[in-house]
């Protein structure tokens, strides 16, 4: 059942979403040396932080989280008295960075400050449940799916949907050792792409059965379990395809993909090949995010969405940072390299986001200007 987004707003490296927007329009790159973790053991040296002043206080993520969630609910005017309004909030990380530092360092930290329900109720009192999906890259693309669901099955009246994620030594740990020498930017699709990096942030988003905001027609999952880290083309095109199916919409229709583009090895091609098999002579502009504001995990999919309903509006497509030669798997593809593209019309956009394990979330979007 289609539904509408009535309120969003994301918070990057970059900023809010209308910072954010204009930066990538203008090829923009948030990523910075580390500030807060010690690069030499860790064999990396790069990321895409949030500078707020203190990097290192507890549960930042919750309160990114908590101001997107005011502001999008704010947009859309949603008063919880007399409604159910249900939240549930797509995580790769959690709150890992206060553990690790409670852990190193001593910071205290209460088991129940962990959860994102006090952030969520805190920024929106009288919200009936939140729910946390722990689903790694595409966790708020899992989040909407289930939204959606709720909305269909009369579960609730409105459901916020939200994603965010903070840098944690752990997960950079994972990175460097799987590196050969420390990447310096992401560069999605390109010859010299070296690896991904971590980014920080959050989205949010109002979701409600009928409003004037972007139409959400379908998200298609799938859960390959192909490998641990490896994408498999035939799982990220049954989520494609399953997407079209929910949205009713053929391939042609779509003018727009916010790929899911980690800049890796295992990603770029197989992400390349299936856009292939799946668009054949369509073609569809092309596109990615994660070369400004990196890889921000739990977040990644509801920020590509917001970024491409906002791309639509503005009329304008954000070029893909980073990213001068492409790889010869995305030979068939129009990816938008250098410049910031022109966008007219009506338009149906796909967003893209894959997870460690084959947990893939594919949404289909209808945006007017």
């Amino acid at each position: 059942m289609p539904s509408t987004i009535t309120g969003a707003e994301i918070r990057t490296c970059l900023g809010d979403t209308t910072t954010t927007f204009k930066a990538l329009a203008e090829g923009v790159s948030g990523v910075s040396p580390l500030r807060f973790h010690d690069t030499a053991k860790l064999n990396v040296t790069h990321g895409y932080q949030i500078d707020d002043g203190d990097e290192e206080r507890p549960r930042r993520a919750a309160g990114w989280l908590a101001e997107c969630v005011a502001a999008a609910a704010a947009q859309a005017g949603l008063d919880t008295a007399g409604r159910r309004v249900t939240a549930i909030v797509g995580t790769g990380l959690r709150e890992l960075r206060s553990v690790e530092r409670a852990t190193a360092d001593d910071v205290p930290v209460a088991p129940e400050e962990l959860h994102f329900a006090a952030a969520v109720r805190a920024a929106l009192p009288g919200v009936a449940e939140v729910i946390t999906v722990a689903n790694a890259c595409s966790a708020s693309g899992h989040a909407l799916a289930l939204a959606e669901d709720l909305l269909a099955a009369d579960e609730a009246d409105a459901v916020v949907v939200a994603g965010c994620d903070a840098t944690a030594e752990s997960m950079l740990t994972m990175i460097g050792r799987v590196a050969d020498a420390p990447t310096t930017s992401v560069r999605p699709f390109d010859r010299d792409r070296t690896g991904v990096l971590l980014g920080e942030g959050a989205a949010a988003v109002v979701l409600e059965r009928s409003g004037d905001g972007p139409t959400v027609l379908g998200v298609g999952l799938s859960c390959d379990a192909f490998h641990e880290t490896a994408p498999d083309v035939r799982g990220i095109v049954a989520a494609m395809r399953d997407a079209h199916d929910r949205a009713g919409v053929t391939p042609d229709r779509i003018g727009l993909v916010l790929a899911h583009g980690t800049g890796t090895a295992l990603n770029d091609p197989t992400e390349a090949a299936a856009l292939t098999e799946v668009f054949g002579a369509a073609r569809p502009l092309v596109t990615g995010v994660k070369g400004g504001i990196g890889h921000t995990s739990g977040a990644a999919a509801l920020m590509s969405l917001v970024l491409a309903a906002r791309a639509v509006r503005e009329g304008l497509v954000p070029p893909v940072t980073g990213l001068v030669e492409p790889i010869d798997e995305a030979a068939g593809l129009r990816l938008v390299v250098g410049e910031a593209e022109p966008i007219t019309g009506p338009t149906v956009v796909q967003v893209d986001a894959f997870g460690f394990g084959g947990v893939n979330a594919v949404c289909v979007l209808e945006v007017t200007p």
